[in-house]
């Protein structure tokens, strides 16, 4: 459908960095219509990182026994057994689902976009727009939420909420409450590596095996919910495919170009109305075929939202 060259990209970096926020400034306040496009690098930027600091106060015990260095290669390692496996992604769900992200990234977007009529596909699986405010009747989480689980075997379509069973895992390992109720390392550091096997998730329509909602591979579940949204956001696309729009992607790297990227310039090639903006640390990029009506900043997410809310009423 989309058909784009990567090496047909266009980096458009001739503008100083300042008048990039100020042109950018200038789009959102003077369009109702934002489509939003987020991937990896969004929540990277908000300090939802997968290695260093974090993961070492979450997995240091698990990188010491298994060499696992961050919280993306561990998503794939071969545990030896359930109770391990279990006691592995309680931690990784928990600590990227059920915890607000470090920074403000994710409340700084609403305030820019919280009085337009806007949307949000997104690749990210931690619910970080929820949680933050956003209308959940304005996300489409296309990759899965780590809020869920759902059989290993896919003929049952469908999801299971899991911060109760998480958190008895959690508990089960060591890990504290908090004077807010959420969990954390205990002052001693010392946790346990295994699960109790009576808390190994079983499907309550199937009785088997259970694994983490998200789309790694064949068997993510598509549920109803998923279908729901995804229709709620083929309906914003009907109604917004002329007229003025605003295609803002965040943190969309080259993993998945055809879920965000690539659509999004196809949009905007579409409708001379629109107007696409790519926000990206390291790989900020257009089609060629939108250049003049595009514009690409290399450069901080969180920097830069910091700099548009800039002198903006709260």
């Amino acid at each position: 459908m989309f058909g784009f060259d990567t090496v047909l990209c266009y980096k458009k970096n001739n503008l100083p960095y300042d008048e990039q926020v100020a042109l950018l400034k200038e789009k959102i306040q003077n369009t109702d219509t934002i489509l939003i496009g987020a991937g990896a690098g969004l929540s990277t930027a908000a300090g939802l990182t997968y290695g260093g600091e974090r993961f070492q106060k979450y997995f240091a015990d698990f990188e010491e026994k298994f060499s696992i260095k961050d919280m993306y290669t561990g998503s794939f390692y071969p545990f030896p057994s359930p109770e391990i496996y279990w006691a592995w992604w309680s931690r990784q769900i928990y600590f990227n689902r059920y915890i607000d992200a470090p920074s403000s990234v994710y409340p700084d977007i609403l305030k820019l976009v919280q009085d337009k009529d806007y949307f949000v596909l997104t690749t990210n699986v931690d619910h970080q727009f929820q949680r933050s405010g956003f209308d959940k009747q304005r996300l489409f989480y296309t990759q899965g939420d780590y809020g869920l689980l759902q059989s290993v075997q896919p003929e049952v379509q469908k999801s299971y909420d899991n911060q109760e069973i998480v958190e008895k895992m959690l508990a089960a390992q060591g890990f504290v409450k908090n004077a807010q109720g959420g969990y954390e390392v205990p002052a001693s550091g010392k946790l346990k590596l295994t699960i109790p096997t009576d808390l190994i998730p079983k499907c309550p329509d199937d009785g088997r095996d259970m694994m983490v909602s998200v789309r790694s591979d064949h068997r993510f579940v598509e549920d109803e919910g998923w279908h729901k949204a995804q229709a709620r956001y083929n309906e914003f696309l009907d109604a917004h495919e002329d007229g003025q729009i605003l295609y803002l992607e965040l943190g969309v790297g080259m993993n998945t170009p055809t879920i965000i990227k690539y659509p999004f310039w196809y949009y905007t090639e579409e409708n001379p109305q629109a107007f696409y903006a790519c926000i990206n640390q390291d790989y900020a990029v257009c089609s060629q075929k939108i250049q003049g009506r595009s514009l690409c900043i290399e450069q901080d997410i969180a920097k830069v939202l910091k700099d548009l809310l800039a002198g903006k009423k709260a």
